[in-house]
Formats: structure tokens, sequence, C-alpha cells
């Protein structure tokens, strides 16, 4: 394989994570093993939170990360009901509780039909879009106000994978097109059962044809370089 030429290879992200800096590994890793620093840069980050498919270009390839980028991608996903977070994740504590006693099966799977097409959706605020030139985590780690534009996204399946009653915890796989934030997802799925929700797990699972199960362990890039080179 020619890294420093190009190559497209797909790593499978650990939990609490960045995706900068699973990428940063990859390239010490990569250039300590060919004595050459390598251009490397990735198509689509994952929350720190979110585990899965992360797909990295070194070389030349790297003008293909925008390409990339339009695959489509499947997640799988929990939601606890009942509860919110600022970040819609468990990055930080519950902040407001909700009624979850009008919350059956039957409701969930009529409003998950609803989300599927395509949808307006609010980026949360803590993420990576830019808010004049600056994160928008940034600014709400900084204290301030960030108000964000809907956009629209394509959602082509949600399935419900499971729903516990007694802890109020439901589990979807999701298809979805570029750019979608799941965190959104289940705070608008919260919304919508008059309640509220936020991700207690996420993992992207496929990006275009490439599938977890087919990815490098992140833990094991180097003993896998070994056997490749």
């Amino acid at each position: 394989m020619d890294f420093i030429n190009g190559e497209i290879i797909a790593i499978d992200k650990p939990y609490q994570i960045t995706s900068f800096k699973a990428l940063a590994h990859i390239r010490y890793v990569l250039s300590k093993r060919l004595d050459h620093k390598v251009k490397i840069g990735h198509a689509g980050t994952l929350d720190p939170l979110a585990t899965g498919v992360l797909i990295l270009c070194t070389g030349k390839m790297t003008k293909q990360i925008e390409r990339l980028q339009y695959h489509s991608k499947e997640y799988t996903a929990t939601l606890q009901l009942g509860a919110t977070t600022v970040s819609y994740d468990m990055e930080h504590p519950v902040n407001e509780l909700f009624p979850t006693e009008q919350i059956t099966r039957e409701r969930i799977l009529d409003v998950l039909k609803s989300f599927i097409g395509d949808i307006e959706q609010v980026p949360p605020t803590y993420s990576a879009v830019k808010v004049g030139g600056e994160r928008a985590y940034a600014l709400r780690r900084a204290g301030e106000d960030v108000k964000l534009k809907p956009k629209t996204v394509h959602i082509e399946d949600i399935e419900l994978t499971d729903f516990n009653p007694d802890t109020m915890q439901m589990s979807i796989r999701v298809e979805c097109g570029k750019g979608t934030y799941i965190r959104a997802l289940a705070r608008d799925i919260g919304r919508a059962l008059k309640s509220g929700a936020y991700l207690t797990a996420l993992r992207r699972t496929r990006v275009g044809e490439v599938k977890v199960e087919n990815c490098i362990v992140y833990d094991q890039f180097e003993q896998w370089l070994e056997e490749n080179l």
C-alpha cells in the first residue's frame, strides 16, 4: 500500500476519542513507520462519545474527501427518554426532566415515521458548526448564547430496534445523508413524543459501502500496518 501517494482506509473509532485525535494517532504511526510525514484527512467527523466508521484519506486521496462525505451513513443509537442534556448526549449532565407516561411503543413507531424523508433540522449548539468563524461548541463553552439556522437533511430510514417501557430507553437504526446530527434527531424525537430525549450510545456502522465490521480496530492499527506493508 502506498500511503504517501494516497490510500483510503477506515478505522473503528473508539469511545471518548475525538476524530482529530484518532487521525493524529494514525498519522503519527504511519509517519514513524514510513519515516516520512504523511498527509492525512478524514471524511466526516464523529463525536467523541460516538464510535464506529471513520474514513481516513492519505496523500492525493485527500482530494476525495468531499466526495466521500456525501456517501450515505448508517447509525445505531440508544436514546434515554424523559430527560435532556444541553448537548443531547452524555457529555453534559441532565438539565431537565419530562413526563413519559404518554409514551408507548405504538406512539414511538408513529413518531419515527414522521422523520423519514427530507426534514428540517437545527444542529446542536454543542457541535463543530461554524458561527462567524468560530466553532459553535467553543462559543457555548465560553458562555455565549448560540443560535443556529435549520438545514435540510435526508433520513432514508429509521427502525425501532428496542424499547424498554420500564427504563424508558429506546434503540434505533438510522440510514441518513450528509450533515445529519443523530443528537439533534434524538432531541426532536423527544419533543415529538411531548417529552425529552438524549443519546446514551451512538455508533456509526456504515459509510457508503464501508461497514464497521470491515474497519481496522484503532488500537490494532500498528499491528495491521506491519502485516500490510
